[in-house]
């Protein structure tokens, strides 16, 4: 019998005790946990609720619904049913004996008028933004976390095989991403990916074939590929793919809560010769940043190497994208959402730190043409790196 997932009690203490840290650096009395995946991290239930930290002492999870549930999957020790938000400010006098002076919030997600019907309910506190300190402290996973995008990786893996055992001419892009994610959802994958930008929509069907790839956006998201409708612009369109063409698969899974997004290329029969080269020179870069990347190396230093090789390599006119239209990032970070800090991308001095996952993505676009990319997503060590993803980093001919 599959045992039911839970995060472990000393993996939600030692979180709970980054942000108490965190919190009492910026003299910040508490935080009010209010956006679903921060309460998962923190609690290790998504149920709906509301989760006070404060700055010393132990947390306080209210829920509203459903209790039984919330109980069953999180280890914090104070839990209470709440029928109303209204009685927050009162369950925290209750239990602490004081309200807070400065209290923490989600700035970077929390709706305006949410935020304002919670200022009125805390009148006296000082309303400061704690996304920063919620991001430092998910920047860095544990040893249990790293396992966790393991098995997720484990099914991005089989997913792949699948993929390359049943890929054929005919299908459309969107008929061949709708079959492979009914066999990722049969194990578990949960569908829903999670992404923290309210102006990003998180979808594990991007499948470009041939020129569907060579379409100026397609690695911004959403991206235009051949045959997507202006309502959703995005991954997989009508376009039926083809022997003998270029095929850039994209798949983002997540699998408890933790995410894998990863990249290959396909061709049924053989690819073109053109194609094949940009592919295998994707290759390279990704394996050059690989080698380079280790803590205390900046994310500047690893885009400009990024650059750099394709340069050298021939391919600095369809690197990142056509001209005038390339991105500045060639990976991001990755965990409970699809896509976190840190980003690594031109001009940003932030630094490999051990525990940063991050989902390395090098990618060109030959206009009209097609696309060549490879993602994987690894993890900083003490003295370098290594590879999470499990999927061959190669090209796939079908």
């Amino acid at each position: 019998m599959k045992q039911p997932f839970k995060v472990p009690a000393d993996e939600i203490n030692r979180r709970i005790k980054s942000i108490q840290n965190a919190l009492q650096a910026k003299e910040t009395d508490g935080i009010l946990i209010v956006q679903r995946v921060d309460l998962f991290y923190f609690s290790g239930t998504a149920q709906n609720g509301y989760l006070y930290i404060p700055a010393e002492g132990e947390p306080l999870l209210l829920i509203r619904k459903y209790m039984p549930r919330a109980q069953e999957e999180s280890s914090v020790r104070r839990i209470i049913e709440i029928k109303s938000v209204k009685e927050i400010p009162e369950r925290i006098l209750d239990t602490y004996g004081t309200l807070p002076r400065t209290l923490g919030f989600e700035f970077d997600v929390m709706p305006v008028r949410e935020f304002n019907f919670f200022r009125q309910l805390f009148p006296v506190a000082d309303c400061v933004d704690a996304s920063s300190m919620i991001h430092k402290v998910r920047m860095i996973k544990s040893d249990w976390e790293i396992r966790q995008m393991e098995k997720t990786a484990e099914l991005s893996a089989e997913t792949f095989e699948y993929i390359r055992n049943h890929i054929q001419p005919g299908y459309t892009e969107m008929e061949l991403s709708g079959i492979f994610e009914a066999f990722a959802r049969k194990r578990g994958h949960g569908a829903q990916l999670r992404v923290r930008d309210y102006q990003t929509e998180g979808y594990p069907w991007h499948v470009l074939s041939g020129k569907s790839g060579g379409m100026v956006g397609v690695l911004d998201s959403p991206a235009s590929g051949e045959g997507t409708s202006a309502a959703f612009p995005c991954g997989a369109g009508s376009k039926k793919i083809e022997s003998d063409e270029a095929i850039m698969i994209d798949i983002g899974l997540v699998l408890n809560g933790y995410h894998a997004d990863e990249t290959r290329m396909f061709a049924i029969c053989k690819m073109p010769e053109k194609a094949m080269r940009a592919s295998e020179a994707v290759i390279e870069i990704h394996n050059a940043v690989l080698d380079k990347a280790k803590p205390g190396v900046s994310v500047d230093e690893l885009v400009r190497l990024a650059v750099s090789k394709a340069e050298s390599l021939g391919y600095a006119e369809q690197f990142l994208g056509p001209p005038g239209y390339k991105v500045s990032f060639i990976a991001h970070g990755i965990g409970v959402e699809l896509i976190e800090p840190p980003i690594i991308a031109a001009g940003k001095k932030d630094c490999l730190e051990p525990g940063m996952t991050f989902a390395l993505e090098p990618k060109m676009v030959f206009e009209n043409e097609f696309s060549a990319g490879v993602e994987s997503v690894f993890r900083v060590t003490e003295t370098g790196s290594r590879l999470i993803s499990k999927v061959p980093v190669e090209i796939f001919i079908c």
